[in-house]
């Protein structure tokens, strides 16, 4: 991926790491935690946590109203949104006391959610973003009202120096509308016959985008993303258009459509955009796209190289980790290519509830380049979720369940602790590469 960067200095990372390492223990006490790695609390006193978990309501309301909330820090929970000014829901009881201490994470969470804003506005606000910065920042989550701007900034596609990004963006749109006219505005006489076959498997999968999101069945959202598929396709041969690809731009969509497009997502419409805010959304949709698979383009070449090489690792992985649950999968002859190419192909958008995707790609972004080897933690953090359940299920149980896991009623908390499972793993290994030889 293009603009990639390690996130900060050793003592920033040692620094996120402690941080991450007090929220997994403080959400896991009293909880069983797949494999061998001891977790010991260190002796200094550690710094708040970035992030924490929050109910769902809290972040789903958050995410569809593309709001922020201004927060008290109080265990009450009241919140008011400054930009739908709508009444927040208050978290559940349920969700609050289904953890120990969970009353001091939410409050947490809320009580560091106005300094986390005002460091976005302050990086945001320079002459040149300091990109390293933003993305530690990103790493945890970034307020939905800034994510258009920041996740341009992530992807290299807009310029870190201010005063030059308005006329990048200009011309980049422009040269997008440019390569539509060239290869998409033409009849079927002026392609070459894979290009119609590609063509018209597009104009297939378009339709199959998302379907449990009502907004992308809507004909100019579908139109929309076969010009961006197609053009994108046209203009990198060496892959040319692998289903899959149709998935990773849904998110873009949702981002830079949030800048024009206000409320909740199921009431959006492309009736209230003009044509030059459709170009323009499309375009940002293009060239993100590019930018993001500009460093994994082997995982959509033929036969799929890259994929194929994370999901070996993730099998590797799972078997240091979890030897138990990797000695059951193997014994019953699963192969983790069944279930995983899937979850790589896709990178787990179908796998988790969409309104989680967005949150769930402000770590992609922030991990850069570093984003394919991340995956294979991210991918083993999110199998060893049901580590207990899948040893007790056979062969034709294990597939039928890793296709329709249970992930639908899942929130923001049971996605942060994916990320910070796979931080702290992807942390232990790093250090220690000789646990992942053969």
């Amino acid at each position: 991926m293009s603009g990639g960067g390690d996130g900060g200095s050793p003592n920033n990372s040692e620094w996120r790491f402690n941080q991450t390492l007090r929220n997994v223990q403080g959400m896991l006490k009293g909880r069983s935690f797949p494999g061998k790695v001891m977790l010991t609390r260190r002796s200094e006193p550690l710094s708040p946590p970035e992030y924490s978990p929050r109910s769902e309501n809290d972040r789903y309301e958050d995410e569809q109203n593309e709001g922020l909330q201004e927060v008290e820090g109080q265990a009450s929970g009241n919140t008011t949104d400054n930009i739908s000014s709508k009444k927040s829901i208050s978290p559940s009881t349920s969700s609050v006391n289904s953890l120990p201490d969970a009353q001091g994470l939410v409050s947490g969470a809320r009580a560091t959610d106005s300094a986390r804003i005002t460091k976005f506005t302050n990086e945001l606000s320079r002459p040149a973003v300091i990109l390293d910065k933003l993305r530690e920042l990103s790493w945890s989550g970034v307020p939905p009202y800034m994510r258009p701007n920041i996740w341009r900034l992530l992807l290299g596609y807009a310029p870190p120096n201010a005063d030059r990004r308005e006329g990048v963006l200009t011309r980049k749109r422009l040269e997008y509308v440019e390569c539509v006219s060239q290869y998409y505005d033409i009849s079927d006489t002026e392609r070459s016959d894979e290009e119609i076959t590609m063509l018209r498997q597009i104009a297939v999968d378009c339709p199959r985008t998302v379907p449990d999101v009502t907004f992308f069945q809507d004909p100019q959202i579908q139109k929309s993303l076969e010009r961006i598929l197609y053009t994108w396709a046209i203009r990198h041969p060496a892959s040319g258009y692998v289903q899959g690809i149709n998935d990773l731009v849904t998110p873009f969509l949702i981002v830079f459509l949030s800048e024009h497009l206000e409320g909740n997502l199921d009431t959006w419409s492309m009736e209230n955009l003009s044509l030059q805010d459709v170009s323009n959304i499309e375009a940002d949709c293009y060239w993100c796209l590019s930018k993001f698979l500009d460093g994994m383009q082997d995982h959509y070449t033929f036969a799929q190289p890259g994929i194929q090489r994370l999901v070996f690792r993730l099998k590797e992985l799972v078997h240091r980790i979890d030897e138990p649950l990797s000695k059951h999968i193997e014994e019953q002859g699963l192969e983790f290519l069944q279930f995983a190419f899937r979850w790589f192909n896709c990178l787990l958008i179908r796998e988790v509830p969409f309104h989680l995707v967005t949150r769930l790609w402000d770590t992609y972004l922030a991990e850069g380049d570093y984003l394919p080897d991340f995956l294979v933690y991210i991918s083993a953090s999110f199998l060893l979720t049901w580590s207990e359940k899948l040893q007790k299920l056979d062969f034709q149980e294990m597939v039928m369940f890793l296709q329709h896991l249970p992930t639908r009623n899942w929130a923001h908390h049971e996605l942060e602790m994916v990320l910070s499972r796979a931080y702290m793993w992807h942390t232990m290994f790093k250090s220690s590469p000789s646990h992942l030889a053969n």
